[in-house]
């Protein structure tokens, strides 16, 4: 597992929260709104810590309550579970497979829905529900499950470039001595 810099996950958060309130068009097109936050946080579950996992929770989450019409942080619960659970599992899953990262995609993009709505629920807001809420669950769970892998992609390859390579250890000692023989 290598380890992603919190700061390029909180700058991807804040960029994911500015896309999804200024680019209309996937909302146009397909009736849904895409989220980027639930694959940011499979990134950030796989690649970092738990104190990365709370700060984009409550980062992303706040950002993204206070551009929407949720009640403020009702984002941050969902997206801290869903984080939480998946980085309890990282080093059984494998994280480096698109498969894997889709399947989590997939999955995490259509929990977030439901668990939000637990949090409405909960705190006694009533959202409007109907069969055309279906359709955007389906929507948000696929667009999340393609949109993880090319996040992987996209913030391992900045990782890469922001960071100094890793220096291995030599094989040998320096100050090891050298037995020779006659010839």
């Amino acid at each position: 597992m290598n380890n992603s810099k919190p700061w390029i996950v909180l700058l991807a958060a804040y960029l994911a929260v500015y896309v999804e309130a200024w680019f209309d068009l996937p909302r146009k097109v397909l009736g849904a709104q895409v989220d980027l936050l639930t694959p940011l946080m499979v990134y950030a579950a796989l690649r970092n810590g738990p104190g990365t996992i709370a700060l984009l929770a409550l980062f992303g989450g706040w950002a993204f309550d206070s551009l929407s019409l949720n009640p403020a942080g009702a984002s941050v619960a969902p997206l801290l579970a869903i984080g939480w659970l998946i980085n309890r599992q990282k080093y059984l899953i494998l994280a480096d497979q698109w498969e894997a990262q889709f399947a989590l995609g997939l999955a995490a993009s259509a929990a977030m829905p439901a668990l939000v709505l637990m949090v409405l629920a909960t705190i006694g807001e009533s959202p409007l529900l109907g069969w055309y809420s279906l359709w955007q669950w389906l929507v948000v769970s696929i667009c999340g499950g393609v949109v993880t892998p090319v996040l992987f992609r996209l913030l391992d390859r900045l990782n890469r470039a922001l960071s100094y390579p890793v220096n291995r250890p030599l094989t040998f000692r320096p100050d090891r001595e050298i037995d020779r023989g006659k010839y």
